[in-house]
């Protein structure tokens, strides 16, 4: 009955509905292993609420100066209680990721001071907050922050050796970005993260450590906070939003820092004393209820696209067999025509702004056209399902997000579906290989 459903309602080809089906059937372990994730999470932010006495009255709103909103500052104690951390900042008036990561930096880094990205060249919207690699007015470069980065290792993993040489005394602090932007590379699991912080300590106990942790919330049961991060860093419209956060971010780690990141907020002297709520809060909390099953649903969506486009012979990073640091799967389809295929197939399947054709467009902070495809709620949220890939060799698309798995389901048989019928994919190949193999 849904597969009928679904392949008159959406004009899905039956081939590709059972050959997409067939390969979820083998993904039943991968999913558990999400499913255990998902509900110890789930707990754990349930409890925190539980802790911090949650009442409806926290849902009441300030305006003007937001002194004494009993709401706001609670959310902030159950952020901080969830991963692990001193304090707390979450606010909507942080309007992305890149706006988190740049209060953070500038309440903690002054003239002189010195940071070091340990992962390479960081998200290119942050090489504009940083300013060293192009002219950019009032970065951090131009406001006399000293800037240096530890390359990647050929594998695309952090130089431990490298980054230990690299640290100083005079280093003030570090950038881990976690996942892995438009980069070809491994995202970084909670195992590594820990790693590269203690060989940080081990030669400047003093250093800060700050990650950036977009797109990896709830991926795993523990968060960099629990495992040495100083601060730890994220936007509100991708995981611990839930969907519904329509706007904010976070910053959680230890007090010193996050009251530092608060006085570059809102006034030095007043930090977190002011910022009205405005009335968000609820939608802040029940965000954050939701988030470990939008996160499940993400990361589900991501582990059925990599086995699907494996099974169509083409190379995605992580494999479907590999351990999860975040949401983002990256596929290598080889073909800008490709890429284009699969991201009107994600935009048909979107709940707003289905009709919608993407193009690729000189999106600024970029060195060549990017196309995005997102039908979402919220404007720019990729914690809803999404697609987007700068259109240049190797042609690599990112997928993420998934408010509910069935939705994300849809969405990726739709995308293959779209790529099948303008010829970019052998399906017959793949059923073919399927078939000998089973017979093995």
């Amino acid at each position: 009955m849904l597969k009928e459903y679904i392949c008159k309602e959406f004009g899905i080809d039956e081939n590709v509905y059972d050959f997409c089906v067939d390969v979820e059937e083998g993904l039943k372990d991968n999913f558990k292993v999400a499913d255990d994730i998902f509900q110890y999470n789930q707990a754990k932010v349930l409890r925190a609420m539980q802790k911090n006495r949650l009442s409806e009255s926290h849902f009441n709103f300030s305006t003007g100066y937001g002194y004494n909103d009993a709401g706001r500052d609670i959310l902030e104690d159950i952020y901080a209680d969830v991963f692990k951390a001193e304090s707390a900042l979450v606010r909507q008036q942080i309007i992305s990721g890149t706006h988190a990561l740049t209060v953070a930096l500038f309440g903690n880094l002054k003239y002189g001071d010195e940071m070091i990205s340990l992962i390479g060249s960081p998200y290119d919207t942050m090489e504009g907050v940083i300013g060293a690699k192009r002219k950019v007015k009032n970065s951090l470069f131009e406001n006399g922050v000293k800037y240096s980065q530890v390359e990647l290792t050929n594998e695309g993993k952090p130089d431990i050796d490298a980054i230990k040489k690299a640290i100083k005394p005079s280093t003030k602090l570090v950038l881990i970005q976690r996942s892995k932007g438009y980069e070809y590379r491994p995202s970084l699991d909670i195992e590594t993260v820990e790693n590269i912080i203690s060989a940080v300590k081990s030669v400047n106990k003093n250093t800060i450590c700050m990650v950036d942790n977009c797109y990896c919330e709830f991926v795993d049961i523990k968060e960099p906070s629990e495992v040495g991060a100083d601060l730890v860093v994220g936007s509100l419209i991708k995981n611990p939003g839930g969907g519904i956060a329509p706007v904010g971010g976070y910053i959680v780690g230890k007090s010193e820092y996050v009251e530092n990141a608060a006085y570059r907020l809102t006034v030095p002297g007043m930090g977190k004393e002011v910022g009205p709520s405005l009335g968000i809060t609820s939608k802040f909390m029940q965000g954050l209820f939701w988030a470990p099953s939008v996160v499940n649903a993400s990361v589900k969506s991501a582990v059925f696209a990599s086995a699907i486009f494996e099974k169509l012979g083409f190379e995605a990073m992580p494999t479907s067999k590999e351990k999860r640091a975040d949401i983002v799967e990256a596929i290598k389809l080889e073909k800008e025509e490709a890429v284009v295929a699969f991201c009107e197939g994600i935009q048909k399947a979107a709940p707003v702004d289905s009709f919608v054709v993407p193009e690729g467009w000189a999106m600024p902070g970029y060195d060549c056209n990017v196309i995005m495809a997102a039908g979402a709620f919220t404007q720019g949220s990729s914690i809803e399902l999404s697609a987007d890939a700068p259109l240049k060799s190797p042609y690599t698309v990112y997928l993420q997000g998934g408010l509910t798995w069935p939705h994300a389901r849809t969405g990726i048989i739709i995308a293959v579906d779209n790529m099948y019928k303008k010829g970019l994919i052998n399906l017959r190949g793949a059923l073919k290989s399927a078939i000998e193999v089973k017979l093995r």
